[in-house]
């Protein structure tokens, strides 16, 4: 499994929207993904850096690879 990079909540956001999420909506510093067939929402925090367990939460929750969401980079 390839190593997580350093992102922020804007680059997730962004490579999210690359894989086909769109945002639904935003409350505080939460950014929230939605797309069409998945039942799963995607919490994005809008920080300066994404934790390396909740972005590996995230692909996992948007039932991808590291591999794939890294090939969106």
């Amino acid at each position: 499994m390839p190593p997580l990079p350093t992102l922020s909540g804007r680059q997730v956001v962004r490579i999210f929207g690359r894989l086909g999420w769109r945002v639904a909506r935003q409350r505080g510093s939460h950014i929230v993904l939605v797309k069409d067939g998945e039942i799963a929402t995607l919490s994005i925090p809008l920080h300066k850096t994404v934790a390396k367990g909740t972005l590996r939460g995230l692909i996992r929750a948007a039932d991808l690879t590291v591999s794939e969401f890294l090939a969106a980079r």
